[in-house]
């Protein structure tokens, strides 16, 4: 099985997500068995929505956390904040978002939010290989 931990800062929000993904691509690229394109896409795109999300309200940095199974690829992001990420009505006006936890909902075979005893919490995702 294939592991990678990254650590994410929002230094810069934007190129720390972009680090994010250019990390999930070499781990995927990396991987002893192949996933199909379109499946690392998926990968790809639910790490930049998590990623971006703990950035956003999880308090600024985040560790990413991505291992490959059998039949999938986990995607586990773990922030500072004990909010959990809740479905609500897209922003199509306003610009707020409300798109990115439906999305990773929908593209995810599975996802969890577990909270840490040392506080914060950990969103991940099972995207089907």
């Amino acid at each position: 099985m294939n592991t990678m931990s990254v650590n994410v800062a929002a230094v810069g929000p934007a190129t720390s997500v972009a680090g994010a993904r250019d990390s999930a691509r070499a781990f995927l690229e990396g991987l002893d068995r192949p996933i199909a394109a379109e499946a690392a896409d998926t990968v790809v795109l639910v790490v930049s929505e998590l990623v971006t999300n703990a950035l956003r309200h999880g308090g600024g940095t985040c560790t990413l956390n991505l291992t490959a199974h059998p039949d999938g690829v986990e995607v586990a992001v773990r922030d500072r904040s004990s909010r959990t990420p809740r479905m609500r009505t897209p922003d199509l006006n306003g610009g707020t978002g409300g798109f990115g936890w439906p999305m990773v909902n929908r593209l995810a075979r599975t996802t969890a939010v577990t909270r840490q005893a040392a506080g914060g919490k950990t969103v991940s995702a099972l995207v089907a290989r």
